[in-house]
């Protein structure tokens, strides 16, 4: 579905980040390159352009939204920093880490943007075209993936394009992303917790803190059945091809997604066939999860397999996403 808006598509340059500014101080709505995935920004503290916002997407308005800022001092005058918050702060922004805390007495972003909770999801991503438009703009930007809500994450402006043209104004082409997952949530409660695994394994979170990170159940709501933080609904990053997870076979007409070198029964009926990392690298395989996925789900399959990835380090998030993309489509 497009609104009868014309998406302008540039490459990213001093002009395109002026350009960029430009349109969201006039409530318009800008997609980007951070080092996870493109992001769709809008004007945080602007309730209509957080409205088009949702409703380019098709984004439940129930679904909080991560405010982007360029360094840790614009961070805090959104929200309360206790000590863990600041230690992680200092040790993993900018990056791909998103922190919920309470928000501040005289937060700037509408409350549209939070969904009506008290806390708040920020993030200092660390791409540079990112930082250009941040520091240019010089308010806070809401940011979710740029896609249609609940679709594949989108990790270059053709996956962009193919999702949103018509619906938003402008789309800043960085290249393919690095990282190829979104960032980690961690909420930062008594324990800390971690609320999704991302770009920043939980491992290297839990070596900085010198304490597990608590986790919340997959569907974890709160007394309201609304999500903790974003990226956190049961169906999420979902092709509209089937997923089926733990692959031991290949069925028939179903496309794999594949891992590692090892050969599976039934390789040679595969309709189609994408290794996220020959060599078993998990760091690979995060930078290629959502491209991928969104080339099998043009295979016409039956179903798309995906073989076994180790739940440890980035395999955590790539596993996390695996079973929001399979929940409800089997």
């Amino acid at each position: 579905m497009q609104t009868g808006l014309t998406t302008k598509i540039l490459d990213s340059s001093e002009a395109a980040v002026a350009a960029a500014a430009r349109c969201l101080e006039a409530g318009g709505l800008v997609a980007f390159p951070t080092e996870t995935v493109y992001g769709l920004g809008a004007d945080a503290t602007n309730p209509p352009a957080i409205t088009r916002l949702y409703r380019a997407k098709g984004r439940p308005l129930f679904n909080p939204l991560i405010s982007h800022v360029c360094d840790l001092k614009a961070a805090r005058r959104l929200g309360h920093f206790d000590a863990t918050a600041v230690t992680l702060a200092e040790t993993f922004w900018p990056g791909p880490l998103t922190l919920v805390l309470p928000k501040a007495s005289d937060c700037a972003v509408a409350e549209l943007a939070t969904a009506g909770l008290d806390t708040i999801a920020i993030r200092v991503p660390a791409h540079t075209v990112a930082q250009d438009i941040l520091r240019a703009f010089g308010k806070p930007v809401v940011a979710p993936s740029a896609n249609v809500s609940g679709h594949v994450s989108p990790t270059t402006a053709a996956h962009v394009k193919r999702d949103l043209e018509g619906r938003i104004d402008l789309i800043i082409d960085g290249g393919p992303v690095e990282v190829g997952v979104e960032s980690t949530i961690i909420g930062c409660f008594d324990p800390p917790m971690l609320l999704r695994p991302g770009g920043i394994p939980r491992e290297d979170i839990e070596h900085v803190l010198g304490r597990p990170l608590g986790r919340p159940p997959l569907d974890a709501e709160n007394d309201n059945g609304q999500p903790l933080a974003p990226g956190m609904l049961t169906q999420h990053y979902a092709p509209r091809t089937s997923v089926r997870l733990e692959a031991e076979t290949i069925a028939p007409g179903e496309a794999l997604l594949a891992f590692g070198d090892a050969a599976l029964p039934g390789i040679d009926q595969a309709l189609a066939v994408m290794n996220l990392s020959a060599h078993g690298d998990l760091t690979e395989a995060a930078a290629n999860l959502f491209g991928y996925l969104r080339k099998l789900d043009t295979a016409e399959a039956r179903a798309i397999a995906v073989m076994h990835i180790p739940d440890r380090g980035l395999g955590e998030a790539i596993n996390d996403r695996l079973r929001r993309a399979a929940a409800g489509r089997n």
